[in-house]
């Protein structure tokens, strides 16, 4: 809310459908080190749903990779917070995201990237429900369970709306978790994406799933904006929304 009230714009709800999220995988599951932010065999998070960036970015600030007063630069020139993650910019992001399927694409190179090199990392990945609707998601999703990446977590952001409609009316992907199962993935439904113990159970389950041989999608079922009532109430409208300091 801090930084994307500074800059007065932004994608405010889909990045407060992911905070608990966050979270839960940075400050609780994650091995990583901010004070080493190239560790080899480190955890690594990809942001495929590449517009939250600005979540990510405050939990890498609040996590030690760099100062808060950064966050006032988002999206501005000269800034290392752009809008959508640059694994250029950002010290912490993982993979330069924002093209919707691309991201979930690349997450799943790093897991066989991963399993190939028997580093022992988990690689988690952000995807939106909107972002699901692409076509490059299933066929990502199918190589990941052809290799039997294991050691890949992905989650769907399902707040259930997306930039024109709902995404029941635009493409609907329902039944979500039956459609990842029959891809051959594991799939747990968490009734409340927003509720950090369940979100927490979750993450927990997943990782227990590595012994299954398959990739692991966790579908969130969150509230877009959630937190901040007048955001929640946009409906439809929340997108990328102005937003008063």
């Amino acid at each position: 809310m801090t930084c994307i009230g500074h800059l007065g714009v932004g994608h405010i709800g889909g990045c407060l459908s992911v905070v608990e999220l966050l979270a839960v995988l940075y400050f609780e599951e994650m091995n990583i080190d901010p004070a080493n932010p190239k560790m080899e065999g480190r955890d690594r998070f990809v942001c495929s749903k590449g517009h939250a960036g600005p979540a990510v970015y405050a939990t890498l600030s609040n996590r030690g990779y760099f100062g808060k007063e950064e966050l006032l630069t988002l999206n501005q020139g000269g800034t290392h917070l752009p809008s959508h993650c640059d694994m250029n910019l950002t010290t912490g992001i993982d993979m330069t995201t924002g093209s919707l399927g691309q991201g979930f694409s690349c997450a799943v190179g790093v897991a066989l990237g991963s399993k190939l090199a028997k580093d022992g990392a988990t690689i988690y990945a952000l995807i939106g429900d909107g972002e699901s609707q692409e076509g490059q998601i299933w066929e990502a999703g199918m190589f990941a369970a052809s290799k039997k990446l294991s050691n890949l977590i992905a989650f769907t952001d399902y707040n259930k709306l997306q930039i024109d409609d709902t995404v029941a009316k635009v493409n609907d992907i329902a039944p979500l978790a039956d459609k990842w199962k029959a891809f051959g993935w594991n799939a747990i439904d968490v009734a409340d994406g927003n509720d950090v113990d369940q979100v927490s159970a979750a993450v927990k389950q997943a990782k227990a799933n590595r012994s299954t041989g398959k990739p692991t999608m966790v579908i969130l079922n969150t509230l877009k904006g959630c937190g901040v009532k007048w955001i929640e109430e946009l409906g439809a409208g929340n997108h990328n929304t102005n937003v008063s300091e």
